[in-house]
């Protein structure tokens, strides 16, 4: 279990390290290192998905850990209130960012003929929280779209053992 705090508040993460052991010791890694905390959610997409864990509130990019490999063939699926690793088009790119998922996107679901994104965990406290998130007012921050007018922070990333 991890705690992101907010300044929307407070959101629950229930990780699934059975299903996803490489990507939940990734995350994990990140967040006791304090990578998390003063980043933002820079991707706010209403029906789609809320991303962030990657850039500072003047889209500055901080230092990463090596890119993992892609366990999106785990048997979880992008649904609603599931959290997922964001990643560039090569599969096993995925670092720091993670994504809630605020849809059922089964378009990010691996297939015989692409690798997916992979789900690893899921929200399990503070889903009002996500829900205020996906409806804030977005804007054009180049090199992004869909970024929040005013910055959704996540102060604080605390694991619970």
């Amino acid at each position: 279990m991890v705690k992101l705090n907010t300044n929307h508040g407070t959101i629950v993460l229930e990780l699934d390290a059975a299903k996803a052991p490489n990507t939940v010791a990734n995350f994990l890694e990140y967040a006791k290192d304090g990578f998390y905390n003063g980043t933002i959610f820079h991707r706010v997409v209403p029906g789609f998905v809320v991303q962030g864990g990657g850039y500072t509130e003047t889209i500055e990019e901080r230092e990463l850990f090596a890119p993992i490999i892609n366990e999106s063939g785990n048997g979880l699926k992008n649904q609603p209130m599931t959290v997922a690793m964001a990643r560039f088009d090569d599969p096993h790119s995925a670092t720091s960012q993670f994504f809630f998922n605020l849809g059922d996107n089964a378009s990010l679901d691996p297939n015989p003929r692409s690798w997916g994104y992979a789900v690893f965990g899921r929200v399990t406290g503070g889903m009002e929280v996500v829900d205020e998130i996906r409806f804030v007012q977005t804007t054009r921050k180049p090199p992004f779209s869909d970024v929040p007018v005013e910055s959704v922070i996540i102060e604080q990333v605390r694991v619970i053992e």
